[in-house]
């Protein structure tokens, strides 16, 4: 679908979506808790949506209604409802409920886009194959069949944090302790800490001796809680940013003591409205191209830690860089650092591209909210924020869904 977005200045106060990253953490705990738990605040995005039809597979109880999920839990260990797990475009529903699919022996199908298998299961097929358990993939799903036992995992931390959360869900279940270590650095360490933080909630204990290790207690159970999705930082960034055309945009719902790592969001655009900074977002991929938006609005900037843009729903680095450069601004790619250069901004004579990517779709948004023009994909914001344009339009940015350009 095409969007067309008419030039006009955002001004208002909004709230901040719920957490996409959040809402996943505490479905899936809610639905491992023996009994029956709430979850409030969630908003239904195509991946939460994702999430929830998994575990209704497993055969958890799931009823989502005007933003309340509510939750009756299940044992995946003691057999699954169904075999086929439909994951869609969800990277976070995958590798969070792999490892679960991994208690009760049987053999087990995750299914979702060749696009989201491309970018890798290795870690688990790794875990796979050195237990001797069933892994067998193809473009667009993945069947495993094994009886995870307790014991030592080695893990690469810079490969994607959800393999670590994936594990940290299923370990305590385990008869027996664990221990996952890390055998490279850990990227995007915000990440794993709401992981925690969500298995707290649900009376899950988990330790850590040092930044390289986690020991994982066995035999523990998840206890049913009533818990809230906090705010997202995530998508507030590109609320934030229309500050950066222009806008006069209050946001609020966000906890300024969170541990969602994009929280530095507010921080990073200020950086850049005032120099030419160089920012790390290892920690925070998802904010990449916002950053990049707002920093070819200004004066330049250099991203760094952004290997793994490439592993996202699109190669999110060279994505902005071809769209941005239709609109007259400079980026360049290298391997692991893009370097923004401010430019003579002019609205694109061809609609730019969304690479099927919600957050290209809303960065190139605030841009064109600027410089007016057309985005193609548009309906991929519907991975995280259905609501988008709704609230887009609402504090004064207009947009057109046309067939045509």
């Amino acid at each position: 679908m095409i969007r067309r977005v008419i030039p006009g200045r955002a001004c208002g106060t909004v709230a901040a979506p719920p957490s996409k990253s959040a809402a996943h953490r505490l479905l899936i705990a809610a639905a491992l808790a023996q009994g029956e738990s709430l979850v409030t605040g969630v908003s239904p995005s195509r991946d939460v949506e994702a999430t929830i039809a998994c575990l209704s597979a497993l055969g958890a109880s799931v009823h989502l209604e005007n933003g309340v999920a509510r939750v009756r839990g299940v044992d995946p260990a003691a057999g699954v409802k169904e075999r086929i797990l439909p994951c869609s475009e969800s990277g976070s529903t995958l590798r969070f409920l792999l490892p679960l699919c991994l208690l009760s022996g049987e053999e087990i199908t995750l299914t979702g886009t060749e696009r989201l298998f491309a970018r890798g299961l290795s870690v688990y097929e790794d875990l796979c194959r050195e237990r001797g358990f069933l892994f067998r993939q193809s473009a667009d799903r993945v069947t495993v069949r094994g009886t995870l036992r307790s014991g030592n995992f080695y893990l690469r931390g810079d490969l994607s944090s959800q393999f670590i959360t994936g594990l940290l869900f299923t370990l305590p279940l385990l008869s027996g302790d664990s221990t996952v270590t890390l055998t490279t650095p850990l990227q995007s360490g915000p990440y794993i800490d709401l992981t925690l933080a969500a298995l707290r909630q649900y009376g899950i204990t988990v330790q850590r001796p040092d930044d390289k290790s986690f020991f994982i207690p066995g035999d523990q159970r998840y206890i049913p809680q009533n818990t809230a999705v906090e705010g997202d930082w995530s998508n507030a960034a590109f609320l934030l940013a229309l500050n950066d055309v222009g806008g006069d945009v209050t946001v609020t719902g966000l906890a300024e003591d969170s541990v969602q790592g994009d929280r530095v969001c507010r921080a990073y655009l200020e950086a850049i409205r005032q120099g030419t900074p160089v920012l790390d977002v290892s920690d925070c991929p998802d904010l990449a191209p916002i950053l990049m938006t707002a920093a070819v609005l200004h004066h330049g900037a250099a991203l760094t830690g952004t290997e793994r843009l490439r592993i996202k729903e699109s190669d999110r680095g060279a994505a902005m860089a071809e769209e941005i450069a239709k609109c007259g601004g400079e980026v360049a790619v290298k391997d692991d650092i893009i370097l923004i250069s401010p430019g003579k901004l002019h609205p694109p004579a061809d609609p730019l591209c969304g690479h099927n990517d919600h957050r290209v779709v809303m960065a190139l948004t605030v841009l064109l909210s600027l410089l007016g023009g057309e985005i193609t994909d548009s309906e991929a914001v519907g991975k995280s924020w259905r609501e988008f344009f709704d609230v887009m339009a609402q504090i004064g940015v207009k947009t057109v869904e046309t067939d045509q350009g």
